[in-house]
């Protein structure tokens, strides 16, 4: 283990965390909730928020899933994500339903986004994200899918979207750093 140079819980909540955060929204599964803190871990994601129904820990399933992770990366449940909405909107953050809608941002052009401190909602498995948070929001993210299935699990989705935002995040403070 010494040789994958792994943080330990102390070390990963003192590291600098990329300005990220995941909003899960009425999540049925709490398996899901488990594999995107391991997600979040593995990215140094700021902060995963619980809202409604969604299971947080200390959680059987979450524990089984996340391997360690419910401890190390920070988190905050809302009643009601439009209260994380709230919360997040006077932090600062730019705040984008992960969602198929009519004039989203693919996933690839996502390095368009001006935003420094993103956050990403990701939907109840069945219903998907809300259309009144969807109104809330400062736009949508979509993956783009080109099978016959058209939706991806949400541990699936958040993997995606995180990395591809890290990437992003990253490129522009390289570009600020050559400034």
């Amino acid at each position: 283990m010494d040789e994958l140079n792994r943080k330990s819980v102390e070390e990963f909540k003192e590291s600098d965390k990329n300005s990220i955060i995941a909003v899960l929204e009425n999540i049925r599964s709490a398996y899901n909730v488990g594999s995107v803190f391991r997600t979040a871990d593995a990215f140094l994601i700021e902060s995963v928020y619980i809202t409604g129904y969604t299971a947080k820990p200390p959680h059987k399933e979450i524990t089984k899933t996340a391997l360690g992770a419910q401890d190390s990366v920070n988190w905050q449940y809302f009643e009601t994500t439009k209260k994380a909405i709230e919360t997040l909107k006077k932090a600062g953050y730019k705040i984008y339903a992960v969602e198929q809608v009519l004039d989203s941002i693919l996933l690839q052009d996502i390095d368009q986004l001006s935003a420094s401190k993103m956050a990403f909602i990701f939907g109840n498995e069945v219903k998907g994200v809300e259309q009144e948070i969807i109104s809330l929001c400062d736009g949508c993210v979509e993956i783009p899918q080109f099978g016959m299935k058209h939706s991806l699990n949400i541990s699936v989705a958040a993997g995606i979207v995180l990395w591809e935002a890290v990437n992003v995040l990253a490129l522009k403070d390289e570009v600020k750093n050559k400034i």
